[in-house]
């Protein structure tokens, strides 16, 4: 890693140094190879050369440098056979071409493949082997411009190799494809501009990663990356994806297969010290085999594998692990495919045995775990004889199970021959005396697109990628022991976003062979009716559940926040809907309607019954004493009021709110006038019995209907003026309860209602003193005490009425109003009609004219 981040700023100078000094000499001493020159492992003539780098090595003997004499060469060690099948499907596919009549006609492709043994410098210098060749010394008398060794390359496995040898071939625009390299950066066509792959990019891994993190409800998680561009790269675009899609990383570690024990042991104490149950591994199957070893030796289990095509098809990685630390992991891999002959071509060893002698002896002897030297190591192995057979062996090489990657290299392999085909315009024959050009073979690779023989189409978009495709997979360790590599789903980068995962959840087995999905969250998610509220100085994904305000839901859980229900809804108990308020008003079907309702239907039957009484002995004194017309109409106008007080129960309507106020007002008006009327005729009695007056011709019949009639026609006026400008309509009262809608009427013009009520009090004022003064009038039957007495009972009632009316809240206001117009109507039908009913039913010798006409003390 620090090699590639210090290549762009130092190692341009170093070359630019180098290339003057080289150019400076041969113009001297004419071109000269520097340094020892390198040979290829595997080689095979053609007419075109394309070259290869694989690691048949993962590792070297080290070395100390004393600086006294040349460094020797690097000596390799560890072979892998995994490249060795990849350079065997390399050379199956050239010679594959080179059968075929349709594809390069009289072309035959050859090869030059180098080992890089693991290095970095080692894979440039076979890089630039490749482009200039590695003849030792040239002809001094021509310069060192020549076309390239080979018109492609294929190889690395490796991102950090790959990124090294295309910046340095880059600006010879030699093409690299690489069949294994993922990192993003490789991408930017800036840099890497002769760069392809036909593996997608870990941009897509990535994501997909974060996505499949997401779609089981993981928020949070560990991570251990390969301390390469790999993985750094690939967990930087994981962990933007991850917080756009609220995941929090609770560690991101490093390893490398060479660590320190101290570091290792720091990394193994993080993740055991940690709450997520869930690790991200974005790891090279090199470094993952090496890790599980480690974990094992700890015995790590009961944690969430989630890995990257490196590793999870993998199975070293498997025979690795011995502690079913990784059992139920879950990753991305290349799609399955089939390339018929490969198995076949695998297992012919000539191409290998005609190539390297001694390569091909260290394969044989680490394929079969024998010598063909005798070895006097402790270690006892068995002489090869060169004649073992292959088919009975079961190791690496023998494994098909990566042919998706094998298939990538056969694609590669393809398409150099396909733009090799176009640019040479081959037809029946080819035009082999064309000068190749790298850079035109390179855009006629970037503008490919054919298919295989299997169906496969392939093509690369503008930065060189294919189009990203995984199968996800699934450990599931048999009872056996053996470990299957189930596919339990697809993700397809070419879908839109909603439909670019597809998974069978039912299928899948998790860690420790359990079937339900783990839980890796920092906090339990927030339930419906709550809220999250971050905690404080940590991640997003750590958080409290806060209960939602008063007359605020959220119906989702981990709801960022909560959502203020419609003025006409309310929140559950458990806040997590909204339910329609409940709406309150006075009805008939409650309690205090009831007893209002039979109030007012006693009241009236009363003066029904009064009136009756009336009726009957209407030719009594008493009743002809009292006034009879005017007592008929207050009767009628009491029993109004007793009436009109049921418009103020049930639900409010336009029409019974306009009603109920103004029915009251006149109503009571008219009650009020036939009473005043009554204390008018008392007191004009008494004045026409001084000497010299006759004031009752002033105030006869006529005039007392007159007077009635003109003070209720004022309350009609006022009643008509109010309901013009600005009637009582129903409305909704939100104020007084938050979980109620009080169904009320709402007065329209205040200055109405209160005018409606000023004029009933003015006229109960005036009749309570015209009747105060004639309370001591010496009559043996005075109604004008029992009217003092009514209105002061009236005016009691509406002047506290008033501050109740105000303070009351909701259906109560409307139960003070009912309360107020039933008492004042109660004491005037009591306090005027009861007395004399008791008369005429209980003392009958009372009811003469004689005691009407007689004077009191």
């Amino acid at each position: 890693m620090t090699f590639i981040q210090k290549w762009p700023e130092q190692g341009w100078a170093l070359l630019h140094l180098f290339l003057v000094t080289s150019f400076s000499q041969a113009e001297e001493q004419g071109c000269r190879l520097r340094g020892d020159p390198e040979s290829p492992q595997l080689v095979m003539d053609g007419d075109i050369l394309l070259g290869g780098l694989f690691s048949f090595h993962t590792s070297w003997k080290e070395r100390e440098n004393i600086y006294t004499e040349k460094p020797p060469p690097l000596q390799c060690t560890s072979l892998n056979f995994r490249e060795f099948q990849l350079a065997q499907t390399m050379l199956f596919a050239i010679e594959e071409i080179n059968n075929r009549s349709e594809l390069l006609p009289g072309i035959s492709l050859g090869y030059r493949i180098y080992d890089s043994c693991g290095s970095i410098a080692r894979s440039i210098k076979g890089a630039l082997a490749l482009v200039n060749g590695n003849e030792n010394v040239s002809d001094t008398s021509k310069g060192c411009t020549k076309p390239a060794n080979v018109q492609a390359i294929m190889g690395e496995a490796s991102s950090s190799p790959s990124m090294a040898i295309a910046t340095v071939i880059g600006p010879f625009h030699i093409p690299l494809i690489s069949h294994f390299a993922t990192c993003a950066c490789l991408s930017d066509k800036s840099k890497y501009p002769s760069f392809l792959r036909t593996i997608p990019s870990d941009y897509y891994q990535s994501r997909a990663l974060a996505q499949l993190v997401k779609h089981f409800g993981w928020t949070w998680v560990g991570a251990v990356r390969s301390n390469e561009d790999y993985g750094n790269n690939g967990m930087a675009i994981f962990t933007e994806t991850a917080q756009q899609l609220g995941i929090c990383v609770e560690y991101s570690m490093t390893f490398y297969r060479t660590d320190s024990s101290d570091k290792i042991q720091r990394l193994i104490e993080v993740i055991k010290g940690a709450t997520s149950r869930v690790v991200v591994g974005f790891l090279s199957h090199m470094d993952m085999e090496v890790l599980i070893q480690h974990l094992s030796n700890y015995n790590l289990t009961g944690y969430q594998w989630v890995g990257t095509e490196a590793w999870i098809f993998d199975s070293v990685t498997v025979s690795r692990d011995k502690n079913h630390i990784l059992d139920g992991a879950i990753g991305l891999y290349i799609p399955k495919a089939h390339v018929s002959g490969l198995r076949e071509f695998m297992f012919d060893l000539r191409p290998l045995n005609s190539s390297n002698t001694d390569l091909f002896t260290e394969f044989w002897e680490g394929l079969f775990s024998c010598r063909f030297k005798p070895s006097f190591s402790a270690e006892v192995q068995k002489e090869c004889t060169g004649h073992e057979n292959l088919t009975g062996v079961e190791n690496i090489f023998t494994d098909m199970s990566h042919m998706s990657i094998f298939n990538n290299m056969y694609k590669g392999v393809y398409a150099v021959a396909h733009a090799l085909h176009t640019v040479l315009s081959c037809n029946r024959t080819c035009d082999i005396n064309m000068k190749l050009d790298p850079l035109m073979i390179l855009r006629h690779i970037r503008n490919i697109h054919f298919k295989t023989k299997e169906g496969d189409e392939v093509y690369f978009n503008e930065n060189g990628d294919p189009t990203a495709k995984y199968e996800i997979i699934n450990w599931q360790r048999k009872e056996n022991g053996i470990v299957d590599f189930v596919t339990v789903g697809l993700y397809d980068a070419s879908l839109p976003p909603d439909k670019q995962m597809n998974l069978q959840n039912e299928s899948l087995v998790w860690a420790q062979n359990s079937k339900e999905v783990p839980v890796s969250v920092c906090n339990e998610r927030c339930p419906p009716g709550t809220r999250k509220v971050l905690q404080k100085g940590k991640p997003v994904c750590c958080y409290d559940c806060i209960k939602c305000a008063e007359g605020e839901i959220s119906n989702s859980t981990d709801s960022v926040s909560c959502v203020r229900c419609h003025l006409e809804s309310w929140p559950n108990e458990k806040r997590d809907a909204c339910i329609k308020k409940e709406a309150v008003f006075l009805s008939y079907e409650e309690i205090m309607g009831v007893l209002f309702t039979a109030a007012s239907l006693f009241g009236t039957c009363l003066t029904s019954a009064v009136a009756y009484i009336f009726v009957t002995y209407r030719n009594t004194p008493l009743v002809r004493a009292n006034n009879s017309e005017l007592s008929f109409l207050l009767l009628f106008s009491l029993t109004l009021c007793f009436l009109c007080s049921l418009t103020f129960i049930g639900q409010p309507s336009d029409w019974s709110c306009m009603l109920r106020h103004t029915s009251f007002g006149i109503t009571f008006v008219l009650c009020i006038s036939c009473v005043l009327g009554k204390t008018i005729v008392v007191l004009m009695a008494f004045k026409a019995t001084l000497p010299g007056r006759n004031v009752m011709k002033w105030f006869g019949p006529v005039q007392q209907r007159l007077s009635v009639l003109g003070f209720t026609v004022v309350q009609v006026i006022i009643c008509i003026l109010w309901l013009i400008i600005s009637p009582p309509f129903p409305s909704k009262n939100f104020k007084e309860f938050k979980d109620k809608i009080i169904l009320e009427c709402s007065l329209g013009s205040a200055v109405g209602f209160w005018a409606v009520l000023g004029y009933i009090g003015l006229l109960a004022t005036l009749c309570f003193i015209c009747a105060f003064l004639a309370r001591k009038l010496p009559d043996n039957f005075n109604e004008a005490k029992f009217i003092t007495f009514s209105m002061l009972i009236f005016c009691a009632v509406w002047i506290t009425f008033i501050p109740a009316y105000v303070s009351s809240p909701g259906k109560f206001s409307v139960a003070v109003e009912i309360f107020a117009i039933l008492a004042s109507t109660f004491g005037l039908l009591i306090c005027i009609f009861i007395p004399k009913c008791y008369v005429i039913l209980m003392k009958p010798e009372k009811n003469t004219k004689k005691s009407m006409m007689g004077k009191g003390a």
